[in-house]
Order: C-alpha cells, then sequence, then structure tokens
C-alpha cells in the first residue's frame, strides 16, 4: 500500500510524493506514466523523480466531471490505444517484466495471438491463484478460455487498470493515473471503465466510437474483458468477487 502526501516545489509546483510501493512497482509506474504521456492523448501527471523508495510526480487540481471533458477524454483514449505497443503483453519501454496491478502481481509477457495471450497471462494466473485460496474452482474459468474471441486488432496501448478511480477530473479534462500499462486489447480498458462505472461514460464511449470505431457485438464481450480485473480483485479482496468472476466466465457461452 502506498503512503500519499502533498508538496510544493521550490518553484511553487503542486505535487504528490508516493512512497511504500517497493522498487518494482515503482519502476513499473514509472515507464506506464511515461509510456502513456509519450503518445500525447490523454494528460498524465509528469514524473519529476523517482528512486526505490519513492516516486514525485504532478498533483491533479481537483474538479467535477464534465461532459464536454467526457467527450475530450473518449476521443483521447481511442488516439491512445492506437499509439500501439510492439505485442500483446509488452511492457512499457524501460518497465520491468514483473510488474503490478494494484497490490497484485502481473507479468507482461509478449505473445503473438491475443486470445492466447489473455489466457496464459491474464486469466489464468489469477484463476490458480484464486483456486489455491478455495475461492472458485478452475473448470469454468478454463472452458471460458477455450472460447476466447476478439475483433483481430493490433495490440493497444492500454493504460491497464482503467477503473473510476484512476480517472482524475480536473474540471476542464480528464487525466489518468496509477496505470497498469501493457499492450493489449482496447476493449480491455474501455471493458473496465464499465466495470465500476464512471462519469459520462456513455459520452466516453461516444466519443471513442466516433474517433476509432469499435467492432459490431463489443457489449457482448464486455463480461470477456472483465474477467482479467475480477479475478484480480478475487484474489486481492476474496469472495465477494468470486461470483461475478464465475458470471463473466458463464458470458462467454
Amino acid at each position: 500500500m502506498s503512503d500519499l502526501t502533498e508538496a510544493v516545489l521550490d518553484d511553487g509546483r503542486a505535487v504528490v510524493v508516493k512512497r511504500g510501493a517497493g522498487p518494482r512497482a515503482t519502476a513499473a509506474e514509472v515507464a506506464g506514466l511515461r509510456w502513456l504521456a509519450a503518445a500525447g492523448a490523454v494528460p498524465v501527471p509528469a514524473v519529476h523523480s523517482h528512486d526505490d523508495d519513492q516516486l514525485v510526480l504532478d498533483r491533479v487540481p481537483a474538479g467535477r466531471p464534465d461532459p464536454a471533458a467526457a467527450e475530450r477524454f473518449g476521443r483521447g483514449l481511442a488516439r491512445l490505444h492506437a499509439a500501439g505497443a510492439p505485442a500483446f503483453g509488452a511492457a512499457p519501454p524501460g518497465g520491468p517484466a514483473d510488474a503490478w496491478i494494484g497490490l497484485a502481481p502481473m507479468a507482461n509477457v509478449p505473445g503473438d495471438d491475443w486470445a492466447s495471450w489473455y489466457a496464459a497471462h491474464r486469466v489464468l494466473p489469477y484463476v490458480r491463484q484464486a483456486v489455491d485460496a478455495g475461492l472458485l474452482e478452475a473448470a469454468p474459468f478454463e472452458r471460458a478460455c477455450a472460447r476466447l474471441a476478439a475483433p483481430d486488432e493490433p495490440p493497444a496501448r492500454l493504460h491497464g487498470d482503467l477503473w473510476n478511480g484512476n480517472v482524475l477530473w480536473d474540471g476542464r479534462e480528464a487525466w489518468l493515473i496509477d496505470p497498469a500499462a501493457h499492450g493489449g486489447h482496447r476493449e480491455t480498458d474501455l471493458a473496465m471503465l464499465h466495470l465500476f462505472g464512471c462519469p459520462h461514460l456513455d459520452r466516453i464511449v461516444a466519443a471513442y466510437d466516433e474517433t476509432a470505431p469499435l467492432a459490431d457485438g463489443r457489449r457482448d464481450r464486455i463480461g470477456m474483458h472483465q474477467l482479467f480485473p475480477l479475478l484480480v480483485h478475487t484474489v486481492l479482496f476474496g469472495q465477494s468477487y468470486a461470483a461475478q468472476a464465475l458470471a463473466a466466465a458463464r458470458s462467454l457461452g
């Protein structure tokens, strides 16, 4: 768990100091923030300094979600994804292969085929942990993995942990924080926004779709893409998420 404090630099800029995440998690976050920022698509806090013990980055001013900002965010998210990645599972440049999503380990292992990569590195590792903890049975998820299928698209540059808490609004723009960045399918980020809700989500998705049209049947695939975060939450927080994970697995037919 990270400890957050606010500070002011000598030049007057407000920053946030994060401590306690550990060297690998800090390295992964720094690489992810810089990779997302390099796309020039969605605002991301600048990293001022970091070491094994702490990370210093811009503080995002507090504001209210705004419909126009939501539409700009949707268009920007489409451009971010279009910036691409070398492969499914590719880590950000300079980022560790052994990364994190929240408090859970996450392996960035490149793969050529989305379905087999997603099963091997985003579903089954967490199924095994949940089974070992007595939270789930493996069979429904193994069957789901055999039915994974998504539109054939190149690897997208994903935020990777795009729930509502990692989208900050300053009253004019939406900012991205705390990434678990990697190459993946762009629908995974959108499915995570659906999982825990997001202000003006319909406007975000509509603006995204206008900028980079989504393949037909996207809503039918939301459960498939939510398998990853739901299983992570099952491992981290227990039984309350296990039923949702099982429902997502069964949504694959």
